[in-house]
C-alpha cells in the first residue's frame, strides 16, 4: 500500500506484481521501469523482478485503513493476467466485498478474460472496473467491459498514442485521458483528446484529463482548453490529492 500521485486516486494496492506486454500501449510500461528500481532497492516484493507474483500477506491490509479510501488496485501488475488463478481473483475480490467504505478501481488489459470470468465474482458497487484503451486497435476491449456485471465502468485512455473516433461509450461510466511521459514520449494529438471530451459529453460521459505527458509531464500541465477537468463517475467520490 502506497499513497499516490496519480491525480484519479488516493493510494495503490498491490496483491500481485508483475506483468508482460501485450498492445502497444505497454512498450514504456511505467511499472516494468518501477519494478526494476524496487528490485534494485532490494524490496522483497519485487524480488523476482517482473514476473508475475500473488501476495497473500497483502489481502489484509485494506482492513487496516481507518478511513474511506479510494485505491488503485494493481498499479504494479494486472489482476487479470493469465498467470493469475481465479482462486487468487477471487480472493481479491472478498478483500474488496468486505470494505465497502473504500473504492476500488481495478483497470485491465486482459477484457478477454475479464469477461471470462466475470461472472464467478461479486460485483459490489464500490469496485469499478476499467480497462485500458490506447487506440483504435483495442476497441474491442470496450465491448468486453460493457458485458461485465461491474457496476461503474471506465476507459484508460493512457498513453493515447491515436485517435479514438466514434467510440461506443454505452454503458460507459468515465473516460480517462493522459499524454504519455518519460524519456521517449510518443506524441499525443489535441484533437484526440478534444474529440474524446467532446464524445463524453454527448453521452454524458464523466471525463478526466490527466496531463498532456511528455518529457517534462509537469511543464506541459493538465490543462485542456483553458479547463481542467476532474470528472469523477460519482459525486459522492472525492480525490483529496
Amino acid at each position: 500500500m502506497a499513497e499516490s500521485s496519480i491525480e484519479w486516486t488516493e493510494m495503490t494496492w498491490n496483491p500481485t506484481t508483475g506483468c508482460d506486454k501485450i498492445s502497444a500501449g505497454c512498450k514504456y510500461c511505467y511499472a516494468e521501469i518501477m519494478t526494476r528500481r524496487l528490485m534494485a532497492m532490494g524490496i522483497d516484493k519485487y524480488k523476482e523482478g517482473f514476473k508475475v507474483r500473488t501476495h497473500e500477506d497483502s489481502l489484509h491490509t485494506p482492513f487496516e485503513w481507518k478511513k474511506p479510501k479510494v485505491v488503485f488496485v494493481n498499479s504494479m501488475s494486472d489482476l487479470f493476467h493469465p498467470k493469475v488463478p481465479i482462486e487468487f481473483i477471487k480472493k481479491v475480490f472478498e478483500v474488496m466485498n468486505k470494505t465497502p467504505q473504500h473504492t476500488y478501481q481495478v483497470l485491465t488489459k486482459r477484457a478477454d478474460r475479464l469477461f471470462e470470468v466475470h461472472e464467478q465474482l461479486n460485483w459490489t458497487k464500490n469496485i469499478w472496473m476499467g480497462v485500458s484503451v490506447e487506440d483504435n486497435r483495442v476497441t474491442h476491449r470496450i465491448d468486453y467491459l460493457r458485458k461485465t456485471n461491474a457496476k461503474t465502468k471506465f476507459l484508460s485512455c493512457e498513453p493515447l498514442i491515436g485517435p479514438l473516433p466514434k467510440m461506443n461509450l454505452k454503458k460507459i461510466d468515465w473516460v480517462i485521458v493522459g499524454g504519455e511521459s518519460g524519456r521517449t514520449p510518443r506524441p499525443m494529438d489535441a484533437d484526440w483528446v478534444l474529440n474524446i471530451q467532446d464524445q463524453c459529453a454527448k453521452n454524458k460521459v464523466a471525463f478526466f484529463f490527466k496531463q498532456w505527458g511528455g518529457t517534462n509531464k509537469k511543464k506541459a500541465g493538465r490543462e485542456l482548453g483553458g479547463n481542467t477537468y476532474n470528472e469523477m463517475p460519482s459525486k459522492k467520490i472525492v480525490v483529496s490529492n
